[in-house]
């Protein structure tokens, strides 16, 4: 049975304890809170392995509770909305949410969403001697030590969400290979993943922001127009033959400073 905490935030009773009691049921430990301020508090105070977080919360909306909690924690974030337009979900990803469901929604789905996220934390969290010891990716300033999960820039700790970690290491196994859309966003986010494809143009950015020297003109990660991405080899960078803005195009432009534009699949 699961040994993890859940923080349940979500100013709605009724909605709290069913979720309260299918997820002990489960074998969870949920706490709860039921305003924006307490979940803020109790996020940083309790340690949960994930959040469920309501979007609309007295004294403190869930979007800030998101973007104050990304700033010191890589926490899972599942955003509960009952607003599905396409800009809310947008808007919750732009602020570091790892997923979101729409209200009204099935135990089953959400489950099966909070297993994934879980999953995807247990592998960053396992001791080294459990991972594989396959050395470190070293691109310019930045280290990526897969042995111990560790990801470093200019010898400094970056914190990597599980999403932007998982990422990451789809880009580097490709070995400087372009990995087109669809198949990032299957390989990432699993071929069962329905949501907005532009959550990968966000995390890219995100990724960019912690890695790029000048975010805006990307060395590392490149966008391949028309394509997808790929992330530079380290023969490239000795070589001085890295693009000097990924492929120049404007959507390189528009992603590196995170300008909205729809994305198919």
């Amino acid at each position: 049975m699961p040994q993890e905490t859940i923080l349940l935030a979500d100013d709605d009773e009724m909605i709290v304890d069913v979720l309260r009691y299918r997820l002990e049921a489960e074998g969870y430990t949920v706490i709860v809170a039921r305003d924006g301020e307490e979940a803020l508090r109790l996020a940083l105070s309790a340690n949960p392995n994930l959040v469920l977080l309501d979007v609309m919360m007295p004294r403190m909306q869930g979007w800030e509770v998101c973007r104050e909690l990304r700033r010191t924690s890589a926490v899972p974030i599942l955003m509960l909305t009952a607003r599905g337009e396409e800009m809310d979900r947008v808007l919750g990803l732009e602020l570091g949410a790892d997923d979101y469901v729409v209200k009204p929604f099935s135990f089953r789905e959400l489950l099966a969403r909070i297993h994934a996220h879980l999953r995807r934390m247990t592998r960053l969290t396992l001791p080294a001697a459990a991972q594989e010891e396959d050395g470190r990716a070293v691109l310019a300033d930045v280290s990526i030590d897969r042995r111990r999960h560790i990801v470093t820039r200019a010898g400094q700790p970056v914190l990597l969400s599980p999403r932007e970690y998982d990422l990451l290491l789809a880009l580097l196994d490709a070995e400087g290979a372009v990995i087109e859309r669809g198949a990032l966003l299957d390989q990432v986010w699993g071929e069962e993943w329905i949501g907005n494809p532009r959550t990968l143009d966000v995390h890219i950015r995100w990724l960019r922001e912690k890695l790029e020297a000048d975010p805006a003109t990307p060395r590392l990660i490149l966008t391949v127009r028309g394509s997808g991405y790929r992330l530079v080899t380290p023969s490239e960078l000795r070589d001085g033959s890295v693009p000097t803005r990924g492929d120049g195009s404007p959507a390189e432009r528009r992603e590196a400073s995170g300008s909205p534009q729809s994305n198919g699949r």
